[in-house]
């Protein structure tokens, strides 16, 4: 058990956590969330020792051992599975020794490191770190390339493979999925819920964490707060504490008005005066409940485009790739149109990237055709573009580099609507966090008016909130989007179509992102063989069976229906709109009836389409 005892923890001088009281029980797997800045990674850096409290204690498990995922990766002229393999160092020191020993021909010595190889479940220990490389996306040919000619992406996920290879009670994961792609996020859940020992893991990915944790822990104005389950669960939970505690704090301020106003009247009568007495050292014994401080989330929007042709662009027969005897994909024949939103899913190294270059233009067919319409315009978002930002440059730098002649005002305005306000716009990007920069990556690409969106893995360094703006934004977006990403959450509430690159061909997948999964698990090779799913749906496909014919809805219900939903949007589009006046917030019981407003209206409105669905679909 792990217990954190009136534990605060200050980093210079911001108080992060003060008077946390929990204790983590062996085996839970913990989601670690909050808002940038609240704490996370420094609480790792205690349990690790890295930093030391403010105030109180953390106790662990004596001899407890900790695994955790480096930072930084040497550039190590050591081969890939080597540098995993070291991450059990008993295993790896046994195996080094029994190769010595056969390279002396000591015949003593290798009979004693076979002893030990004996001891440490050392056999399998190189078949362990196979595996390991292998489900994080590695294939067998590079297990023994040198570390230092891999990338930084790549390097990343070596180290999340040597921290799995290292013997531990306690796993703690600081954003494990960034540059991990679907497959291997999905290979990396399922190794996880087999994990015995006490997992905390800091992630934005909300599937993730939702298919992964047993708690949620949530670091919030300083304090820390367990939650049982997973992390819907986590936001259900929260969403009625807050509830309660608005509700606790309105009857205390009610109590408190009547106390005073008593008070008021009697405190200079003589015959009340006992009874005045009494209602101050009540007025002085209430909690002092604090009012739900409603928290403005996160919005962002993107411009319109400036012409939005129905035919953007198509491929007919392509082969994609680098050149002669690097052909990736082979008689693609891929069309988008304006609406479109397809998410491109595929193992690691599948082609998903390739053929993204390809319609970008940045790769030439190799065969076939490449046809675009003369006004498309494409707002491409690569794995590298966050790194591409020019160091020593501000956001109004960068837009200046795109638009010369706009005026600074604009600029201005135009990045404050992507939460970089006032003197943020013309801070040095070198500071930034790796969330900033990537939001001003995404602000880039809008700033163009595009009517395609390319999008290679977007959400790398984004939080929870800036995700779900970044995927209500998209869904607002009335060009095409074509995405490749991790994160199923945001995919699953952009995409409405996905098509599967894999085997060197590219195909519309008929099923679901719970499919794909399936389907990765029944591969070869796969640690988790499934039943297989479904093959995908051929392009030319044969014409469906006949539908049985469904009764026609009621066009009375259905105007009704549409006639409340949109009633209920006009409520919820005026009570937000309210919502996002400053002025409101110096009257705490008007937000709250505001807030306590928008959920009961959302909460009418999901009814209400949910019933129209049902109408339009026969039901």
């Amino acid at each position: 058990m792990i217990s954190f005892r009136n534990f605060a923890l200050r980093r210079g001088e911001r108080l992060l956590l003060s008077n946390v009281d929990l204790a983590l029980h062996a085996g839970y797997r913990v989601g670690v969330v909050g808002r940038n800045g609240a704490g996370k990674s420094s609480l790792f850096a205690a349990l690790m020792g890295e930093v030391e409290p403010d105030r109180g204690d953390i106790d662990l498990p004596g001899k407890a051992r900790i695994a955790s995922v480096a930072q930084e990766t040497p550039h190590l002229p050591d081969p890939a599975i080597d540098f995993v393999l070291s991450g059990d160092a008993a295993v790896h020191a046994a195996i080094q020794a029994e190769a010595n020993a056969f390279a002396a021909e000591d015949w003593e010595a290798v009979a004693a490191a076979h002893q030990r190889l004996e001891e440490v479940n050392g056999y399998d220990g190189t078949a362990r770190a196979g595996r390991l490389l292998h489900g994080l996306g590695f294939p067998a040919e590079v297990h023994e390339k040198p570390v230092a000619e891999f990338s930084g992406g790549w390097r990343v996920r070596l180290n999340v493979a040597r921290a799995l290879m290292t013997p531990s009670d306690l796993l703690l994961l600081d954003e494990p999925t960034n540059h991990l792609d679907l497959d291997a996020v999905v290979w990396l859940e399922e190794w996880l819920k087999r994990y015995d020992g006490t997992l905390l893991v800091i992630s934005h990915d909300r599937e993730f964490l939702d298919n992964v944790t047993t708690h949620i822990l949530h670091l919030h104005d300083g304090t820390a707060k367990l939650y049982v389950g997973n992390y819907t669960a986590f936001e259900r939970q929260r969403a009625e504490h807050l509830r309660q505690q608005q509700i606790a704090f309105e009857k205390e301020q009610a109590e408190r008005a009547h106390l005073q106003s008593f008070i008021d009247r009697f405190k200079a009568k003589a015959s009340k005066a006992r009874q005045a007495q009494s209602r101050m050292k009540r007025l002085e014994k209430l909690a002092g409940t604090e009012a739900v401080r409603v928290e403005r989330g996160v919005s962002i929007q993107l411009p319109a485009p400036l012409r939005l042709p129905n035919s953007l662009l198509s491929l007919r027969d392509a082969d994609c790739g680098y050149g002669a005897g690097a052909t990736i994909l082979r008689k693609v024949s891929f069309g988008l149109e304006a609406g479109d939103r397809i998410g491109l899913l595929g193992v690691n190294g599948a082609g998903k990237s390739t053929l993204v270059k390809t319609l970008v233009g940045e790769l030439p067919p190799m065969s076939g055709e490449r046809m675009a319409h003369p006004d498309l315009r494409i707002g491409y978002f690569a794995q590298h573009t966050v790194e591409s930002l020019v160091a020593g440059t501000s956001p109004i730098d960068h837009l200046k580099e795109l638009s010369p002649n706009t005026p600074t005002q604009e600029f201005r305005n135009f990045l404050g609507g992507w939460q970089f306000p006032g003197d943020r716009a013309f801070e040095v990007i070198d500071n930034f966090s790796g969330g900033e920069k990537a939001r001003l990556a995404l602000a880039l690409l809008a700033w163009n008016k595009p009517n395609l969106l390319l999008l290679d893995e977007p959400t790398n360094h984004l939080d929870l909130e800036m995700r779900e703006a970044l995927a209500e934004a998209l869904s607002d977006f009335d060009g095409a989007i074509v995405m490749v990403s991790h994160d199923r959450h945001l995919i699953g509430l952009v995409c409405d179509q996905y098509w599967r690159v894999h085997d060197g061909i590219v195909e519309p997948f008929a099923g679901d992102l719970d499919d794909y999964a399936a389907w990765l698990r029944s591969r070869p090779g796969s640690d988790n063989p499934k039943t297989p799913v479904p093959k995908a749906a051929p392009v030319a496909a044969a014409p469906p069976p006949p539908a049985v014919p469904k009764a026609k809805p009621n066009p009375h219900k259905v105007q009704k229906a549409e006639e409340r939903v949109a009633r209920l949007e006009g409520k919820l589009a005026e009570c937000e709109a309210a919502m996002a006046d400053p002025a409101i917030y110096a009257d705490a019981g008007k937000v709250a009836d505001l807030g306590r407003t928008q959920l009961q209206l959302r909460a009418e409105l999901e009814a209400a389409e949910a019933e129209l669905l049902a109408l339009y679909e026969g039901a």
